[in-house]
């Protein structure tokens, strides 16, 4: 059996970890016919799009794609090529485990964390009024009339909207998830002591939700107490679910937590959909030199390979991965104990150390 899979590359350094991870996923033994589509920057140069619609519809039609990092202008240029394909193919969960492996330098050892974050609501909605607009003007009188409050006329306007619907869904996804996985809790993390009635519904619903699992542990957590017990405690959380801005946040801290964005993989999901990705972004000033760590592009793969049901093969890659970096001898600059370390492996070279790995164990 072969599947067909969308596969972009992406920019910056994406085409380099992109193909390292492609040729891991290969090693597996699993059958793949890549779809390949090119997005971002460099296209957006020769298209004026980094978004064209071809990608759109390949994904629609394959159902499942991996991609590498993604460039997104700060303060200008085209918005984020991540924040359009969740919004264009409603993939409303952001799905990032964060896991320590031996030989990854961390503060912290043996933490294991599933970050559940919604992905199309909350502030990231993208409803905005430029400071100085007339839609910023009449937004700003009509919440005067409604709510009595003055905002000042020099103020940029960004809407919060968090639904019943979307919170329900992603509240059943994470627990659900904790269910197939065999989880012993989910946080619902929020600020309903102050937003009531956003993050209070938020609260509200997944309360309710959680009511239909009486097998999984339940609680909830004020986002900035989060914050600290994350640093102090971690081994206290298993599964956090959190609205979008939350979610993103705290995703990055989890991940600080076991070394880094490096080493973080990434999913986003909707029904019947999936697109897997690192986390981390796409370090142009580094394309081309061969140079950075693919691991967190590879771990997406693993959790490629989960969803579609190749159990074995993930289990493989992910071993082989963790090999690797807790031998320490064939792996890339940031995963050495000195920056400047010399022996330091190339991006490819890291990757054949893993296919070795991978082959050992077939």
């Amino acid at each position: 059996m072969s599947y067909t899979v969308t596969f972009i590359p992406g920019d910056g350094t994406g085409p380099e970890i992109a193909e390292a991870t492609k040729r891991a996923l290969e090693a597996t033994g699993v059958k793949f016919d890549w779809d390949i589509q090119n997005a971002g920057a460099d296209v957006y140069e020769k298209e004026g799009n980094p978004l064209p619609a071809r990608v759109i519809k390949s994904l629609k039609e394959n159902k499942v794609g991996i991609k590498g990092p993604i460039t997104t202008p700060v303060g200008s240029g085209f918005r984020s090529v991540n924040v359009a394909l969740r919004k264009e193919l409603d993939l409303y969960c952001c799905l990032r485990p964060c896991k320590s492996y031996e030989g990854v330098q961390s503060r912290y050892t043996n933490i294991d964390l599933v970050i559940v974050r919604e992905n199309t609501e909350d502030l990231y909605a993208g409803i905005e009024y430029q400071k100085g607009s007339s839609s910023a003007a009449e937004m700003i009188a009509t919440i005067e009339r409604l709510s009595g409050v003055k905002i000042r006329e020099d103020s940029g306007i960004s809407i919060k909207p968090i639904s019943e619907f979307g919170t329900r869904r992603i509240v059943k996804f994470a627990l659900e998830y904790a269910r197939e996985y065999k989880r012993k809790k989910v946080t619902a993390v929020h600020k309903a002591n102050i937003m009531k009635y956003s993050d209070g519904l938020f609260l509200e619903v997944a309360r309710d939700v959680a009511k239909g699992y009486p097998d999984i542990e339940f609680e909830d957590r004020i986002v900035d107490n989060l914050s600290m017990q994350l640093v102090q405690k971690p081994e206290l959380y298993d599964v956090l679910v959190l609205p979008n801005l939350y979610g993103d946040i705290i995703s990055d801290l989890a991940a600080g937590l076991v070394g880094g964005l490096g080493v973080a993989p990434g999913a986003n999901l909707g029904d019947g959909i999936a697109l897997f990705e690192p986390t981390h972004g796409s370090a142009p000033k580094y394309k081309g030199l061969n140079k950075v760590n693919p691991v967190a592009m590879m771990l997406s793969g693993v959790m490629m390979l989960n969803y579609i049901g190749e159990k074995e093969a993930a289990k493989s890659l992910e071993q082989a991965i963790s090999e690797v970096m807790k031998e320490g001898k064939v792996v890339t600059y940031d995963l050495k104990s000195k920056k400047d370390d010399s022996s330091a492996a190339t991006t490819s070279e890291m990757a054949d150390e893993i296919i070795k790995k991978i082959s050992q164990m077939r």
